[in-house]
């Protein structure tokens, strides 16, 4: 992952989730996005692991980003630290940090890629 966005990792405050537990299902609201600071966590979509997210990582942006539900279900697959980033965050760090938007953007484009097969 890159720099641009693996430095909120190492960021105050986070949440800890153990192996198993549901970190957000498919459907919930969507005000939140999460780094992951260590561990990882699986992104499941229709009973499909589609991904596995490990430090550096986001997960959750696209509910933040269009104010939908979220369209994946995460669990945590070992224990796992991840960082919230709420909406005002994120646009912060979007207008203070370009590069951050950029990264943001190739995260995005590559999970789209990575559904079609």
């Amino acid at each position: 992952m890159s720099a641009t966005i693996d430095f909120l990792r190492r960021e105050g405050e986070g949440q800890t989730f153990a192996a198993g537990q549901t970190i957000f299902s498919a459907g919930d609201p969507g005000d939140i996005m999460y780094v992951v600071s260590s561990g990882e966590a699986e992104v499941v979509i229709n009973g499909r692991n589609v991904e596995t997210v490990g430090p550096g990582g986001i997960i959750g942006e696209m509910a933040l980003i269009d104010a939908q539900p979220r369209s994946a279900t995460v669990v945590a697959k070992t224990d796992c630290a991840l960082v919230p980033v709420d909406g005002q965050r994120f646009e912060r760090l979007v207008a203070h940090h370009p590069r951050f938007a950029i990264q943001m953007m190739r995260v995005l484009t590559q999970r789209i890629r990575n559904q079609r097969g």
